[in-house]
């Protein structure tokens, strides 16, 4: 009877325990966000990006997402496409949703009370029975739950701006990869024109020579030009070629879909530059990665304080307890209970260690914020001044240089018809409009690159490399000079 009683008894406390155990479980479960956390990246891409951003995680999500891959690659591209189809087919992308996914079941799971613990001692000699049981559970995981479920939703919410900072990285790079392929495409085109154009030069130079009317140096001055720019062609080529690579990759493409069609030429300039008064105020208050350190520094906070609570007391285990004795002859059975705690003695560490480690760290993270908000403010100002100058600068390109190119280019193949000049400054002229147009492209190249790294220093996702230019032709006043 006694045996039947302590069964019954055990049963009861694992059923018990398994009611916890589900009532923690079924919390835990209502406690996931119905969509992982995606809300705050949709509406940051909508926001900065004017675009959706969607995390694919079922086959119907996929084919869905191939469908308007397909529709977007069957027009010509557009930046704003580009965009779009990096957003739903750039597989690291939706890689930093899986890890989003991965960080609020980190979260529920910092938020769910501790197991307990339960043990059983059977203990059977010659004179009696002795059995112990309990059910030990973490006090100190329990009172402190509150805190540790804050700094878990602070966590939570510092990767959901982490797989934002990743979706404008990854818009951002893919806006300079399209203008940079169709700058290169642009010049390639200008390029092969040109070429054509001096290839009949030198051709014309050459029965020059056969006749008597053009010398040596002047034949070889043409034929070096020509040379050169053949170079320049397959230079420009080549790198129109890597630059549509780079829009592959960052879009996600392979197979039949790399077969889009790019524009011929650059967007033309809007018609006047944005006006950012408060560029330094809008960063600081839009900045991702800059709301990513704050709540860094909120989370170390909040830990700072659970730390300076819990310095004395590292583990205390508490739980029922109860022991029964039965004696084999007699068959008389004595059963005792109480409750067991298990605390660790401060002896040689009284949490002065942990404390100044806390303490350090988040020191450590207010420098680092601040450091970071006063270079969010720099890089805010020089992207902006950047955006001004490369505006201005290819803006002249396009309303003084190339025009007075195409009236001197006239100009002087009217006066040559009229066999006012020879041909040596018709030659002459032609360089320098080569070189005038080369480096209005690259101009224009510039601001549109710009442009994206000024997105980037007030919402974040990733400075671009300055720097970059088109591999320079030869000057003008280093040939022709007859």
């Amino acid at each position: 009877m006694s045996q039947h009683r302590t069964v019954s008894s055990l049963a009861t406390s694992g059923l018990r325990l398994g009611l916890i155990l589900a009532t923690a479980l079924l919390s835990g479960c209502a406690w996931f966000s119905p969509d992982a956390g995606m809300g705050v990246v949709a509406g940051i891409a909508e926001r900065e990006l004017k675009a959706d951003a969607t995390a694919i995680r079922t086959p119907d999500e996929a084919e869905a997402a191939a469908i308007a891959v397909k529709r977007l690659l069957g027009r010509t591209l557009t930046a704003d496409a580009a965009v779009r189809i990096a957003l739903l087919n750039n597989r690291g992308l939706q890689a930093a949703y899986n890890e989003l996914a991965i960080a609020d079941a980190q979260r529920v799971g910092e938020s769910l009370p501790p197991n307990p613990t339960i043990s059983l001692t059977r203990i059977a000699g010659s004179a009696e029975l002795e059995v112990d049981r309990s059910i030990v559970a973490d006090v100190m995981a329990l009172a402190t739950l509150p805190a540790r479920s804050e700094i878990a939703a602070t966590r939570f919410e510092q990767a959901q701006l982490r797989a934002a900072e990743e979706t404008l990285r990854v818009a951002n790079e893919t806006r300079r990869a399209f203008y940079r392929a169709i700058a290169a495409r642009e010049l390639a085109g200008f390029l092969e024109r040109s070429q054509s154009a001096a290839e009949a030069a030198t051709q014309f130079a050459t029965r020059l020579g056969e006749t008597g009317a053009m010398n040596k140096l002047d034949q070889a001055r043409e034929q070096v030009f020509y040379a050169e720019l053949t170079a320049q062609l397959a230079t420009a080529r080549q790198r129109a070629a890597t630059e549509r690579e780079s829009l592959i990759r960052a879009m996600g493409l392979w197979g039949s879909d790399l077969d889009f069609k790019l524009p011929s030429a650059l967007p033309a300039l809007p018609a006047r530059p944005q006006t950012l008064a408060g560029v330094e105020v809008d960063a600081v208050r839009r900045r991702v990665d800059l709301q990513i350190a704050r709540l860094a520094l909120a989370a170390l906070a909040r830990s700072y304080d659970l730390t300076q609570a819990t310095r004395f007391i590292n583990l205390l285990d508490a739980g029922y307890a109860d022991k029964f004795t039965k004696d084999k002859e007699t068959g008389q059975r004595i059963k005792d209970r109480g409750f067991d705690v298990t605390l660790q003695i401060p002896i040689f560490d009284f949490g002065e260690v942990r404390l100044r480690q806390a303490e350090a760290n988040y020191m450590q993270a207010v420098n680092r914020l601040l450091a970071l908000a006063v270079n969010v403010r720099s890089q805010a100002r020089d992207a902006y001044r950047g955006y001004r100058s490369t505006y201005d600068i290819a803006g002249h390109y396009q309303r003084e240089v190339l025009p007075l190119r195409k009236i001197i280019s006239d100009e002087t193949l009217l006066r040559y018809n009229a066999m006012l000049i020879d041909v040596f400054s018709l030659l002459v002229e032609a360089r320098q409009r080569i070189t005038a147009t080369i480096a209005a492209i690259d101009a224009k190249r510039d601001f549109w690159l710009a442009t994206v790294d000024l997105k980037a220093a007030v919402a974040g996702g990733g400075m671009g490399t300055k720097g970059e230019t088109s591999t320079p032709m030869t000057d003008a006043s280093d040939t022709g000079q007859h």
